[in-house]
């Protein structure tokens, strides 16, 4: 406890910042810095005890009892290194051995710091508050020769409550230099995640469109190459207008890819490059369509088409496109419906439908992607999609779209 009630304690301690000890149950090596804090309060313990040793000598307390002093001031000293492994303990421990040795009054002080900077402020109320109490009594059992009675008690309360102070002052600032790194490390993985999360849903956005544009065009290439290589003696205008095809769909695609690689390494939006088609490109599609040889019926009861928004719009294009795809390599030679109706205010829905085909139809390889990335569009702009067989065994997809 008392510090020497005769010496004033030094603010070499102010600089106490080791790391928490003892707390998980297992002793953490002392690095470089901690040897010297340690270091550092010894020597001062050392020093304190020193100077309370040459008071002993100039009082009347008897050789025996002066020796008893200094060997606990001496063991005091020595349990200054135990301070980080067990800070409540050492400072229960020094209040009867301060009260008993005026030597080890340093070392009283440096385990209540210490308390204060490693303990909740329970703990350090109780010691200092049991230090404040034995204070008195203390100097009434050992009165100081160079100061009254009510000074050396008042310079004691006074040196108790600044050494808690500082030290939950060190505390506190420990706390919120970890409680910053703490949420510096949470931004940083939070941040990490928003990162990958978006990089996903930018692959899996042109994972959608590449196979919604190319597989448009990829199908009119493998259809029609696979009617040059069946019918080798069809009449020359016949092989003339597939060769046409088959150039202008490995054109578009290849616009189509350099357009979607372009997005990739500048990092722009689904909006770049050229515009998107919206729902007035259906026309287009369905002609496209027509002069590849398929058999396409185009029902619009759109009230003011116009003022589709452009993402509605465009989600509707892509349902039809991946429909008439998926009717070529399926049912080719079919009658494919497309059927698009709504309004302002009213869903917009997105109807494609094809009868069953006549005869076997040689299976066409795929990655069965296009309904789910259907799906997740029409769920993305907040609608939903729904296909499957009909009863005389066509297939149908059925879309709902939000139109505000």
């Amino acid at each position: 406890m008392y510090t020497g009630p005769r010496w004033f304690f030094p603010s070499a301690l102010i600089h106490e910042l080791d790391p928490d000890a003892g707390r998980s149950g297992r002793r953490p090596r002392r690095t470089a810095r901690d040897w010297v804090v340690d270091f550092s309060c010894f020597l001062l313990a050392v020093l304190i005890g020193l100077l309370g040793a040459d008071t002993l000598q100039n009082s009347d307390l008897p050789r025996a009892l002066s020796a008893a002093d200094q060997m606990l001031g001496a063991l005091s000293c020595a349990a200054v290194w135990l301070r980080r492994r067990w800070p409540f303990g050492l400072a229960v421990a020094m209040l009867p051995v301060s009260f008993l040795s005026e030597t080890s009054g340093g070392v009283a002080v440096i385990a209540l710091f210490t308390l204060a900077v490693h303990r909740p402020f329970r703990y350090v109320a109780w010691v200092a508050g049991a230090q404040l109490v034995l204070a008195p009594l203390y100097f009434w059992w050992r009165p100081d020769p160079d100061l009254p009675y009510a000074a050396a008690v008042v310079l004691i309360l006074v040196l108790t409550g600044a050494t808690v102070g500082w030290g939950m002052f060190v505390r506190s600032k420990r706390q919120l230099m970890l409680s910053l790194r703490d949420r510096a490390r949470r931004a940083e993985t939070e941040a990490r995640l928003r990162a990958e999360q978006a990089q996903r849903l930018a692959r899996e956005a042109i994972a959608r469109e590449m196979h919604d544009v190319l597989a448009h065009r990829l199908t009119l290439l493998s259809v029609h190459a696979g009617a040059l290589e069946f019918r080798p003696d069809a009449p020359r205008d016949e092989i003339a207008r597939a060769a046409g095809v088959i150039r202008e769909s490995a054109h578009e695609a290849l616009q189509d890819l350099r357009e979607i690689i372009g997005v990739l390494r500048a990092g722009d939006s689904e909006d770049a490059g050229r515009p998107q088609p919206t729902l007035a490109a259906l026309d287009a599609l369905v002609a496209e369509s027509l002069q590849a040889g398929m058999k396409v019926t185009l029902e619009q009861r759109v009230t003011d088409a116009g003022s589709v928004p452009a993402s509605v719009g465009r989600t509707a294009y892509r349902i039809a496109q991946e429909g008439l795809t998926n009717a070529r390599k399926h049912a080719p030679g079919t009658e494919v419906t497309v059927s698009v109706a709504g309004g302002p205010g009213e869903d917009l829905t997105v109807r494609v439908h094809n009868p069953p085909p006549e005869g076997d139809v040689p299976p066409v390889p795929g990655a069965g992607q296009g309904l789910i990335g259907l799906t997740e569009r029409a769920t993305l702009a907040g609608g939903s999609l729904e296909h499957g067989r009909t009863p005389e065994g066509g297939f149908e997809v059925r879309a709902r779209l939000p139109w505000q």
